[in-house]
């Protein structure tokens, strides 16, 4: 483990699209799981499940997502996606973030099929030799889906704590019946999103884009 205090993994903790293909060991991987489950949750309803897909099992769910899409298969995911009802400074933030990812990876703004490459990507896994998806029950509401983020960020911090970087991925979520072909996902619950993880391809392009931050005043405010 590093040494690295809470703070600082918050404060260098950053998206990570490019991996080297060495595999996390599967003790590591339960490790930060079984940890992960005492994550808080509205009336300790913990309400995530998450399924794990590595080796032959995410080889299979990428190439099989590949074949769908080749053959026209349109995404259906079965939560709302991260990007609807996005407006005004939000959408802005979003555009920008597009942007610099574009930009960092050479890709014009105008080229459509460079950028869908890219966007390919996603269902790569960027190159990780690991994925997870994480699922809530269909009759949940919105608010229940913060539980599911304190999740997934408790995972991520654990991760990262070991020297493990992660991508969360709301792409990962917009195939579920191929995701359900390949992995366990208890009746009745739905993807919400899904997460890559592996060790980080130190020096890969692609993980130079850091995204900016808004001053905390910007999305604060307090009253004494």
């Amino acid at each position: 483990m590093t040494t690295k205090t809470l703070t600082e993994l918050v404060l260098q903790h950053r998206t990570i699209r490019g991996y080297k293909p060495d595999p996390v060991p599967m003790d590591v991987i339960r490790e930060v799981l079984d940890i992960a489950r005492n994550a808080q949750s509205n009336g300790n309803t913990q309400p995530w499940h998450i399924a794990v897909v590595s080796g032959a099992s995410r080889e299979r769910l990428e190439k099989s997502v590949f074949a769908a899409i080749a053959e026209g298969m349109q995404p259906n995911p079965e939560w709302p996606t991260g990007g609807r009802g996005l407006t005004g400074v939000h959408k802005q933030r979003q555009r920008a973030c597009g942007a610099q990812y574009y930009q960092t990876m050479g890709v014009a703004h105008d080229d459509q099929t460079a950028r869908d490459e890219l966007s390919l990507r996603n269902w790569k896994f960027f190159g990780a030799p690991h994925a997870a998806f994480l699922s809530m029950p269909k009759t949940m509401h919105r608010a229940n889906a913060v539980d599911i983020g304190i999740f997934l960020q408790t995972v991520m911090l654990l991760f990262e704590e070991r020297g493990v970087s992660s991508c969360p991925q709301g792409a990962l979520a917009i195939f579920p019946d191929k995701v359900r072909e390949v992995v366990d996902i208890p009746e009745g619950n739905a993807i919400l999103v899904g997460m890559s993880f592996g060790y980080e391809e130190e020096g890969a392009l692609i993980n130079s884009a850091k995204m900016p931050r808004e001053p905390l005043d910007a999305i604060a405010s307090f009253a004494n």
